[in-house]
């Protein structure tokens, strides 16, 4: 019995109707379907669906649906799709075609001895019909009366071009209006362009105006009884698509962060362990040699916890050289010459920077037998940022850094360009930059040919030694480091222009499901 179900389930896939469903033969009126047989064989050559909506006095939408009904019937017609446009009033149009514009109301309702401005706002078309008369110089604006500003003709009559012009659209004369004026009272929502899709309609190789059900199951029952040997069957439609199973769907950053995970583990980089979302103070500034006066530790800018507000646990003999080289100075620094406070280093926040994460693996690293390192990671930060096309409070960043003796600025060009060709980005401009923890710092620009300009990707710089020296790292080692955003090269990827429609509870879900395999290229 289930193998029995599932065939006949199978085959009733097989003979489905081509097409709309919900129009379909089970759905039409077999009367509408023969009046627009009998119609078509009337005319020579074809007919416009719009024509035959016109003709039988009935909705474009039914014939459209019947015409779909009589598609599935095999070839009794054939149809081609056209598009047409036209322009028609809208709402507020078809008011003002009726009682006026707004300014032409506006102006009317002003006597002779003036309207105090007050008064004529608290009109329906107040606000925009002041405006406009105001632009088209109908009345002027005495704001030195004795009783208040107050409102005065300028002109003994108007013409009102706007009601003239949408009254010639109305009529079905839009062609007299030059585009100019379309576009005005479109821009003022009083116009709007209609496309309308319909269907040429010609007489099929197998027409007749006789409506003949074709069957779409092959059940049990004819099979035993033989009597599918005297049905018309609909043909098989093998180009009809199974329903896609329920699943999964990777966000596009997910795509893009596996992309450029797969680039930093082609070049021989380590992940580093990026779960703690909130960091203190210590390891997110003073450890980077930021000073605590630095601006980036306002709350404008930083969001900082209330509860657990403080941390506790530090490596003591590291905090303290910290301490010295940010008050006294030390390995060859001045330091800032200030006084250096544990109550400020204790502070907790969500990181505002991955590089929170690198100070840790550095220092790590620093107290074990010292190997050469390449690390990388991607993961989520936190600014408190103005919200707009560009900035959200939280975003992701990609840091790579590289430990070893005697690297210059020259092998941090060198990596950069490697990592940015396998990116797909070969033009690459390099700017000096400031940045409290790197020395030197540079921004790294690409040419972007859509745009035609240079644009930022990303900063980048070698740690100064106030940073490395203290966590006990050799005299000789250097740390190179590089840093850019997640979210930009997916927006420029994917084509999304806002970074609200990427991330954030205004993402349209289809987005997601739709969106194709992440390729880096040029």
């Amino acid at each position: 019995r289930r193998r029995r179900w599932w065939w006949k389930l199978q085959l009733q896939h097989c003979l489905s109707l081509t097409g709309d469903r919900r129009t379909g033969l089970h759905m039409a009126d077999t009367g509408l379907l023969e009046s627009l047989l009998r119609l078509l064989e009337k005319v020579d050559g074809g007919t416009d669906s719009q024509d035959v909506a016109a003709d039988l006095g009935v909705d474009h939408q039914v014939i459209v649906g019947a015409v779909k009904s009589l598609q599935a019937l095999g070839e009794v017609i054939s149809t081609e799709q056209k598009s047409s446009k036209h322009w028609e009033l809208t709402g507020e149009g078809r008011e003002i075609a009726e009682q006026g514009s707004h300014e032409a109301r506006v102006f009317n309702a002003i006597p002779d001895e003036g309207l105090p401005q007050n008064e004529l706002m608290k009109m329906p078309s107040g606000k925009v019909g002041f405006s406009k008369a105001m632009s088209n110089k109908w009345i002027r604006l005495d704001k030195a009366h004795e009783g208040g500003p107050r409102v005065f003709k300028t002109v003994e009559t108007i013409e009102d071009t706007v009601r003239d012009k949408l009254q010639l659209v109305q009529k079905g004369q839009s062609a007299k209006l030059e585009d100019k004026e379309k576009n005005e009272l479109k821009k003022r929502k009083l116009l709007s362009e209609v496309t309308v899709k319909s269907y040429w309609i010609t007489k099929g190789s197998s027409f007749s105006t006789t409506i003949t059900k074709q069957e779409t199951e092959l059940t049990p029952e004819m099979i035993a009884s033989g009597s599918w040997k005297e049905k018309n069957f609909k043909p098989y439609n093998f180009e009809a698509m199974g329903v896609a199973p329920d699943c999964g769907h990777l966000h596009p950053l997910m795509k893009v962060r596996t992309q450029f995970r797969q680039i930093f583990l082609e070049m021989g980089f380590t992940e580093m362990p990026t779960n703690n979302f909130i960091e203190s103070s210590f390891w997110n500034f003073d450890s980077l040699f930021q000073p605590q006066q630095h601006p980036a530790r306002d709350q404008h800018d930083t969001f900082f916890i209330s509860d657990p507000a403080l941390a506790h646990e530090f490596p003591q003999d590291y905090m303290e050289r910290v301490k010295k080289v940010h008050s006294e100075g030390g390995y060859g620094s001045q330091g800032y010459k200030y006084d250096w406070k544990i109550e400020e280093a204790q502070k907790n926040l969500l990181r505002t920077h991955t590089t929170a994460v690198s100070a840790r693996m550095l220092y790590k690293l620093a107290q074990q037998k010292f190997t050469p390192v390449k690390y990388f990671s991607i993961d989520r930060v936190f600014r408190n940022e103005t919200l707009d096309a560009t900035h959200l409070a939280e975003f992701h960043q990609i840091e790579g850094v590289v430990a070893d003796y005697g690297l210059t600025l020259g092998n941090l060009m060198g990596v950069l360009h490697q990592f940015f060709t396998k990116l797909g980005i070969t033009k690459l401009r390099f700017k000096p930059a400031y940045n409290p923890y790197t020395e030197p710092s540079m921004e790294v620009f690409s040419y972007h040919e859509g745009l035609k300009k240079w644009v930022e990707v990303g900063n980048s710089g070698v740690f100064r030694p106030e940073m490395l020296l203290p966590m006990g790292l050799p005299e000789g080692v250097s740390v190179i480091a590089w840093g850019l955003s997640l979210e930009r090269p997916t927006m420029i990827k994917y084509g999304i222009n806002n970074i609200r429609e990427l991330v954030g509870h205004k993402v349209n879900l289809q987005m997601v499901y739709d969106s194709p395999i992440c390729r880096l290229d040029s």
